[in-house]
């Protein structure tokens, strides 16, 4: 693909597996910003080694380590997770392409989410739990020896492994701030990682690209 092509919620195939754009920055060398469906580990490439994919009904994937199946089969309700896959917002929604999200309250005219967004019924797919057996998986997008590690089809979440940890160097930004924060990973101990300006915080809040973004290692550059 071509940088200009690639925008922000994209599924996109990258080393033959399902991700999402969560960040294009064109003045880096490495400029499109992944995160892995299967894991949520983020992955940083460029334009040329991605490759778009537009998700339907009855499409499987594996959401963090859980089987899910896109369905219209029925209006969301609390506590289900749906994909945002028609945004058609107003100037006061904040929600973009392809954002998954959980449902907090719903009615007739739509749901809200706990990130609190406002989403009509005809702007998502349903996510239900498992794989269906007569559904499409787009995990990979060469099946061939297509196995589904360290996951359960009906949905149970698998066990993360040291290497979805963050790395040393990696460099952060601060999202849910007025200031502009940018730390560096100095050191992790177990399930805490320390970062740069006194930052102490778990892994899985640092993979929350709704707190944090990734924007590159010191090492890669």
């Amino acid at each position: 693909m071509k940088l200009y092509q690639v925008r922000k919620g994209q599924f996109v195939y990258y080393n033959n597996e399902l991700h999402k754009v969560y960040g294009v920055k064109p003045m880096y060398k490495l400029s499109v910003h992944l995160i892995k469906l299967r894991d949520l580990t983020q992955h940083i490439t460029n334009a040329v080694s991605v490759e778009k994919y537009k998700p339907k009904e009855f499409d499987s994937f594996i959401f963090n380590h859980k089987a899910y199946t896109l369905s219209k089969n029925r209006k969301a309700e609390a506590g289900d997770y749906i994909l945002i896959n028609n945004p058609m917002q107003d100037s006061l929604d904040t929600y973009s392409l392809n954002e998954i999200d959980l449902v907090e309250t719903a009615d007739n005219k739509g749901v809200i989410t706990s990130n609190s967004h406002g989403v009509k019924h005809n702007e998502y797919l349903l996510m239900v739990p498992g794989r269906a057996a007569d559904s499409n998986p787009i995990d990979r997008k060469d099946k061939t020896n297509d196995e589904d590690e360290n996951v359960n089809e009906t949905g149970t979440p698998g066990v993360l492994t040291s290497e979805q940890l963050p790395s040393l160097g990696d460099i952060y930004k601060k999202k849910d701030n007025d200031a502009i924060v940018e730390t560096m990973v100095i050191a992790i101990k177990d399930q805490t990682v320390y970062l740069g300006g006194g930052f102490e915080v778990n892994q899985n809040e640092l993979m929350d690209n709704g707190k944090w973004e990734f924007l590159y290692n010191l090492l890669d550059r």
